[in-house]
């Protein structure tokens, strides 16, 4: 193995060694699609066309975001429909704005290659 080759692997984390290629691009657990998967075809209609669609959907957010940044995204959201003073941080925190505008940004992107 040639220096430089072996200095990239020495320094990449260890995490990231032991996941194959497929396990690094795709962290979000079948749970998490599956819920999203049923949402959509919930809103969309329950035929195997919209099954293909929302799986596509998910499929395309998870290219564009990793899991974590989803789950960011999806928590203020859920928080935001909670009432009460507590949760005006949700409403107005410029970071959280943030997290909710990126997972916007994917999903007009899924939903204009899928639907």
């Amino acid at each position: 193995m040639k220096g430089w080759a072996l200095a990239i692997v020495l320094s990449m984390p260890t995490a990231a060694m032991s996941q194959s290629v497929a396990e690094q691009l795709n962290d979000y657990p079948t749970a998490a699609r599956a819920d999203y998967v049923f949402a959509c075809m919930v809103t969309n209609g329950q035929t195997r066309e919209m099954l293909d669609r929302c799986a596509c959907s998910i499929d395309e957010i998870a290219t564009i975001l990793s899991y974590e940044q989803y789950l960011e995204a999806e928590t203020v959201l859920s928080m935001r429909r909670v009432g009460g003073e507590r949760m005006s941080f949700f409403r107005s925190a410029s970071m959280a704005e943030n997290m909710v505008a990126n997972l916007r940004r994917a999903q007009a992107e899924a939903e204009v290659i899928c639907f």
